[in-house]
């Protein structure tokens, strides 16, 4: 390729390119840390100005690549999970949990319920589509919503707001899959009229979650005992956190290969792996090289997003399209964490700031990708437009507030800031 006449070969400029975000990856949490500005956004605009620039660059739009954009949400999804339970201080408990299984219980049915109204109705989609639209962007994001999450491992940082986020992020992924499958199993049926219930309700429902559930406790035991429990030398005492990422991708692997939800299995098995030794200073080990690995990919998939938008796939967005984005980020998530939070040991601003920060992102990406890879829908490039654009907003609402806004909060209950 040539750069103002400068005969440039494309393999060492991939290099450096790689080089300089890796260096990105270090530095911009720090330099971002007290400004009003998120990683995310920080991401959208370095990719939207690679693909103005004058270097040649292929079109990143996930309508064009949807089988290579369901593998790589996938990916940067399952090491996100991995490292979400992982930093979890607090010992599961159905008890303790109260706050997730209120957001579980009732946040993500009424989501998705109000999303299925606001696309049959505002956005004129088929119920179908609509469904797989609601189901796509009902879950909270583990892998944009690092600055609403707890502290690293045995840091000790998990107030009410962070705590549930976090949990949230973590399970609701897993119970969005049932959902996503309903999708995808009444848009075959309308092709083919083949019965769809039973198996959705014996295999989606009850097989894939209580298997993915299994799974993750299984493998999260066994890679338990031998990370520190296993007789003579353990993995612990290597040093090395790749012991997560084999972890995940053991956890993943049998997972997909029962056809269960691997998404739960992650999960489980961080939480698991977690609780074999919860105060030993490998957690960090693993815990860090997993948020290492998280960010490298998440920004390599925001750079293709942010050259995406650039590249027009936003040109047919209208005034009905806004709306609904403002009805799904600002009146449906909003009030159906609040109605969940009704009577849940938190204060006000608590309620308010857990309701609000309910962030969108690649996990959205990958159902999507997922249904219409596996499904039969006939508005496929119009849910990308509409599940893009949520993304997007949502990066750029939630990324501007989210200091800020924890910040004030810390001080409102008298924890330090930062």
């Amino acid at each position: 390729m040539e750069l103002f006449g400068w005969e440039i070969d494309a393999y060492p400029a991939a290099m450096a390119g790689a080089g300089l975000l890796i260096a990105l990856v270090a530095w911009l949490p720090l330099a971002l840390r007290r400004l009003p500005l998120s990683l995310p956004i920080v991401c959208l605009i370095i990719g939207g100005l690679v693909y103005i620039g004058p270097l040649p660059a292929p079109n990143p739009s996930p309508i064009a690549h949807p089988y290579l954009t369901e593998r790589l949400t996938e990916f940067v999804v399952i090491v996100a999970l991995m490292g979400a339970g992982l930093k979890i201080d607090r010992r599961f408990s159905f008890r303790d949990w109260g706050a997730t299984w209120r957001l579980l219980a009732v946040t993500m049915p009424l989501s998705i319920l109000a999303i299925v109204f606001t696309g049959v109705t505002v956005l004129g989609l088929s119920a179908v589509a609509a469904l797989l639209l609601a189901a796509s962007l009902a879950p909270t994001d583990p892998v944009l919503a690092a600055d609403v999450q707890v502290g690293d491992p045995l840091e000790g940082k998990e107030d009410t707001v962070r705590f549930a986020l976090t949990s949230e992020a973590g399970l609701n992924d897993g119970f969005a899959f049932p959902f996503v499958h309903l999708a995808i199993a009444l848009s075959l049926s309308a092709t083919t009229g083949e019965p769809w219930l039973a198996h959705w309700l014996a295999v989606n429902v009850v097989w894939e979650i209580a298997a993915g559930i299994a799974v993750g406790w299984l493998v999260g035991h066994l890679f338990g005992w031998a990370t520190f429990k296993m007789p003579g030398d353990t993995l612990a005492k290597t040093g090395d956190g790749l012991v997560a990422i084999a972890a995940t991708f053991v956890s993943y692997g049998v997972s997909e290969m029962l056809h269960c939800y691997g998404f739960f299995a992650v999960f489980v098995t961080a939480l698991t792996l977690r609780n074999s030794h919860r105060d030993h200073h490998f957690q960090r080990d693993m815990h860090d090289i997993t948020e290492q690995i998280e960010r490298i990919t998440m920004m390599a998939l925001l750079l293709a997003f942010g050259g995406a938008i650039m590249g027009g796939l936003f040109a047919g967005v209208g005034w009905v399209d806004m709306l609904a984005v403002a009805l799904i980020l600002l009146v449906i998530r909003p009030l159906a964490g609040l109605v969940a939070l009704i009577g849940a040991p938190a204060t006000l601003s608590e309620k308010l700031t857990i309701a609000f920060f309910g962030i969108r992102g690649v996990g959205s990406f990958y159902y999507l990708a997922f249904g219409l890879n596996n499904g039969d829908f006939q508005e496929g490039e119009r849910l990308w437009v509409i599940l893009s654009l949520v993304a997007f907003i949502s990066i750029l609402m939630h990324g501007l507030t989210v200091t800020p806004a924890m910040r004030w909060l810390d001080r409102r209950h008298g924890r330090e800031v930062d």
